[in-house]
């Protein structure tokens, strides 16, 4: 047996015999009505990052879908129009992106979140009814850093700009941007839950990859592998769509068609503090009990 595979193996039986500390749960209650995301709320920040004109609810569905770790919780279809376009002020107005994410309401960019050794969960699916334009970049989880000079890591599908895209319908994880190091990569399969666990060793600066499908429970896919993980910041969840045909900054210039209606499937999404090896494979390790703060 492999050192790798022992190792897995090990992990997997230290998981299933306890349950790790969460450092955050942005996992949605049953109880949540969309109205819910366009006020201050405990899940996600009600003003971040979205279409200077729109509203959460108004890009936001709540999904009969459930995923790995959505016990009693659900998940969401987050979605992008042709009035996604972020501005963070007046004078920067994203006209090249097309973007809207959710990012979790305690995750400052300098909270504990990025600090130590953590692992981050989130499972994602395709839209079937609002399919993305592969001919584009997307950007579908990825890590800011509080500088905003960087991505330690970045989940993206379609065509990379830059890249040599053999497949533009696969989901590529990459680490620190800095860097351009594929840390692995999946064929982005219809009617699939895609699951992930990132295990973020901020002080070693590595990342492990765990992964799996439906409702299977995760595995290791990767040692841990060196990715420059520091500088802190936000994570995201949803979709940054890119332009084609830049020749300058893509925030400002490129081609996007009108008429976009696309979509993304997300579920499942907290971190947990992985000292010692705790990490969630399955529910039973680590099953959501939450409910709306009244």
């Amino acid at each position: 047996m492999s050192l790798f595979r022992f190792t897995s193996l090990l992990l997997a039986a230290h998981a299933a015999a306890q349950k790790c500390p969460l450092q955050f749960d942005a996992r949605v209650p049953q109880d949540f009505a969309l109205a819910d995301f366009d006020a201050p709320n405990d899940v996600f920040n009600s003003d971040f990052v979205k279409g200077k004109d729109l509203v959460f609810s108004e890009i936001l569905e709540l999904s009969p879908e459930s995923t790995l770790f959505d016990v009693n919780t659900v998940p969401l279809v987050l979605t992008i129009n042709d009035d996604s376009i972020f501005a963070p002020s007046a004078d920067n107005v994203q006209t090249g992106f097309r973007r809207a994410e959710l990012m979790a309401v305690s995750n400052s960019g300098s909270d504990d979140s990025t600090i130590g050794i953590k692992t981050l969960h989130f499972s994602l699916a395709k839209d079937s009814l609002r399919p993305l334009n592969l001919s584009h970049e997307y950007q579908l989880v990825f890590l800011e850093s509080a500088d905003f000079s960087t991505n330690q890591f970045a989940l993206k599908t379609g065509t990379i700009l830059g890249g040599n895209t053999a497949d533009p319908d696969t989901l590529q994880l990459f680490g620190n941007i800095n860097d351009g190091q594929l840390l692995f990569t999946t064929p982005f399969t219809d009617d699939v839950i895609h699951n992930f666990a990132l295990k973020l060793d901020f002080e070693g600066l590595t990342t492990q990859v765990f992964y799996s499908q439906g409702a299977a429970a995760l595995e290791a896919v990767t040692e841990a592998l060196p990715n420059d993980v520091s500088g802190q910041g936000q994570f995201h969840f949803g979709l940054l769509k890119k332009p084609t045909g830049s020749t300058g900054d893509i925030t400002k210039e490129g081609f996007q068609p009108s008429g976009i209606n696309e979509g993304v499937l997300y579920g499942g999404i907290f971190e947990e503090d992985s000292t010692g090896d705790c990490i969630s494979l399955s529910p039973s390790c680590n099953q959501s009990q939450r409910r709306r703060r009244r």
